[in-house]
């Protein structure tokens, strides 16, 4: 199938990624040096998209203020989910751009142009409704699970735990308009309206879905340590994400160990080591004698003069004094109430957090948003948004 146009659902939170989506949506959240958000473009653009509308929603202003009305040239369309109701509904959102079948890719997770161009080019909209982009893994205990059989999708498992042959279903579908009709009489589930259930709906039915396998690359941030995983990814598979801009100022007795990117108006400071597997975002200052490993950094930050940081994800505008550590993993990592163990991951400094200098942050620590630490604090578990924490 041909087209030309797609619509990316970009209106979620991303809850089990607070407080890093406290500002922010999850697409907007980096994946090496660029919103999770932009790789999606790309992955459209190189798989022949040249219009493209954007479901946006929560902190919506941080989508389109970054992206504004087009992306390389691209067209960008913005629609409004008011409330953030499911999938689903924000599908229905879109409804009045929808009138032949059209490409649906998820907003906040990366999938290459490959699984795109598979999809499209594998949907027959004389004979399917819908048709999913399918990924053969070992494991979809985290996702949603897909039964295919001869390129018919005969069910969608959320969560299975069976040991049946399930694919990773990778959030990459071709609509027909129809579908409108299925998720408006389909029941949400906790006021909600999901595309799996109008799916499910529509395989119980008469109309055929189908799925298309794979093999393209496709990646998921749903906990903050995944953006370390990704960041990975990205900077040891392109080329292209690993790269220090022109802007940067790397001082002459600073090291940087390859992988990193390192982007515009950074400075790194005399005796510091950079890298491997480390991002700095546009004007991150690393003071003398630090030393960053795998870690994500994101913009206007600042690390004080002998920080030492390992596995470790920051937001925006984060002011670490001299002599604070991030000292890695493995450590317990508390989410939604869920313990998470032995997960390779430092510390999660969320938007505006200040320390004082001093200070120890222990393996699995989340820091919230606009948090103060004070000098000499050793860190541990969770701290809430805007918490002081005393030493």
């Amino acid at each position: 199938m041909h087209t030309s146009s797609a619509i990316v659902l970009a209106a979620g939170e991303g809850r089990r990624l607070r407080p890093l989506t406290k500002y922010r949506p999850k697409p907007m959240l980096p994946a090496a040096n660029k919103p999770i958000l932009a790789h999606v473009f790309d992955a459209l653009i190189e798989a022949g998209i040249r219009d493209i509308t954007v479901v946006v929603g929560y902190r919506q202003n941080r989508v389109q203020s970054h992206f504004g009305p087009r992306y390389r040239n691209v067209p960008i369309t913005y629609v409004t989910q008011s409330k953030q109701l499911g999938s689903g509904h924000a599908l229905l959102a879109a409804e009045s751009t929808f009138d032949e079948p059209t490409l649906v890719v998820y907003g906040d997770q990366l999938v290459d142009s490959n699984i795109i161009s598979d999809v499209l080019e594998g949907h027959d909209p004389e004979t399917t409704l819908a048709t999913l982009g399918l990924i053969p893994t070992t494991d979809v205990t985290e996702y949603g699970g897909v039964i295919c059989r001869d390129g018919t999708v005969t069910e969608i498992v959320e969560n299975p735990v069976d040991d049946r042959d399930y694919y990773l279903n990778a959030g990459v579908y071709v609509f027909s308009p129809a579908i409108f009709e299925t998720i408006r009489a389909v029941d949400p589930r906790a006021g909600e309206h999901s595309l799996i259930d109008a799916l499910s709906s529509v395989i119980e039915g008469d109309d055929t879905v189908g799925g298309v396998i794979s093999d393209g690359v496709w990646v998921d941030a749903t906990y903050p340590w995944d953006l370390l995983a990704i960041a990975d990814d990205l900077l040891e598979a392109d080329a292209e994400n690993g790269t220090i801009a022109e802007t940067a100022q790397i001082h002459e007795t600073a090291t940087v160990v390859e992988p990193v990117a390192i982007a515009d108006d950074c400075v790194v400071g005399p005796g510091a080591v950079v890298g491997p597997n480390v991002c700095l975002g546009e004007n991150v200052t690393v003071g003398a004698n630090g030393t960053i490993t795998r870690s994500v950094i994101d913009a206007d930050t600042r690390l004080g003069d002998g920080v030492t940081l390992r596995e470790c994800v920051s937001g925006r505008g984060v002011n670490m004094g001299p002599g604070s550590t991030v000292v890695g993993g493995p450590g317990d990592v508390i989410v939604d109430d869920s313990v998470h163990r032995d997960v390779a991951f430092g510390a999660l400094l969320a938007d505006q957090t200040r320390d004082e200098g001093g200070v120890t942050y222990c393996p699995g620590t989340i820091v919230g948003a606009d948090a103060h630490v004070q000098a000499g604090s050793t860190v541990r578990g969770t701290v809430d948004n805007d918490v002081e924490v005393r030493g």
